[in-house]
C-alpha cells in the first residue's frame, strides 16, 4: 500500500516518526513535505498531498499539523478528497467504514503511541459500502463537482429557511403590536 504523508513544522517531528513506523510495517511512504522545523504555510504540503491522493498517486494520506484542523481544511479544498480530523481509533474506524475518508488528520502534539493507534485502524479499515453513505458520499461528490442541481437544491432550501424565517418574523411583529395596542386600551 503507497502511503502518502505531510506536515507543517509543527508536526514535523510526529511525521518523521510516522515515516519509520509504517516503513517497518513494509508500507510505501511517500513524504510531500515540509522537510525541517522552520515555520510554513501548512496549506502548500495539504495541498501536494491532497493532489497525490487524488489522482491516485498513493492510496491514502496522512497529515498533521499543530491541531490537524488547519491542515484538514485545506487538503479538504481539493477535489476527491475527504480527510478527517481524527483524535481517536473511534473516530479512525469510522471515518473510513462511514465515510470513505482518503486522508486522516492528526495533532501533531498528541501522543505518538495514540497516533500509531489512530493510523493502524484507519488504515486497516475498509469502507463499509453501506448504501446510505454511498448515498451520502455522491452528494458531496456532486456538490464539489459542481452539480448545479444539488447546489440548486441546497440553496433553495436556504431561501426557504429565509422566507420561513421572515414569515415569522411578520407574525411575530404583528403580534406585539397587537399585543402593545391592547395593553394601552
Amino acid at each position: 500500500m503507497k502511503i502518502g504523508i505531510a506536515s507543517d513544522h509543527r508536526g514535523y517531528k510526529m511525521k518523521t516518526q510516522i515515516i519509520k513506523y509504517l516503513s517497518k510495517k513494509n508500507f510505501q511512504v511517500y513524504d510531500f513535505g515540509t522537510n525541517s522545523t522552520d515555520s510554513v504555510d501548512y496549506p502548500k504540503y495539504a495541498f501536494k498531498l491532497g493532489e497525490a491522493v487524488s489522482r491516485g498517486d498513493v492510496d491514502f494520506g496522512i497529515i498533521m499539523c499543530g491541531t490537524g484542523i488547519g491542515i484538514s481544511i485545506a487538503c479538504n479544498k481539493v477535489r476527491g478528497i475527504r480527510c478527517a480530523k481524527v483524535d481517536n481509533v473511534k473516530e479512525a474506524r469510522l471515518t473510513r467504514l462511514d465515510n470513505d475518508a482518503n486522508v486522516v488528520s492528526l495533532n501533531g502534539s498528541m501522543p505518538l503511541f495514540r497516533a500509531k493507534d489512530i493510523i493502524d485502524v484507519f488504515l486497516s479499515t475498509n469502507f463499509s459500502g453501506g448504501e446510505r453513505h454511498l448515498k451520502r458520499i455522491k452528494m458531496i461528490h456532486d456538490y464539489e463537482n459542481d452539480n448545479n442541481i444539488i447546489k440548486r437544491r441546497v440553496k433553495e432550501e436556504i431561501e426557504n429557511k429565509d422566507e420561513d424565517n421572515e414569515v415569522a418574523k411578520k407574525k411575530s411583529n404583528k403580534t406585539k403590536v397587537a399585543e402593545e395596542e391592547k395593553n394601552v386600551e
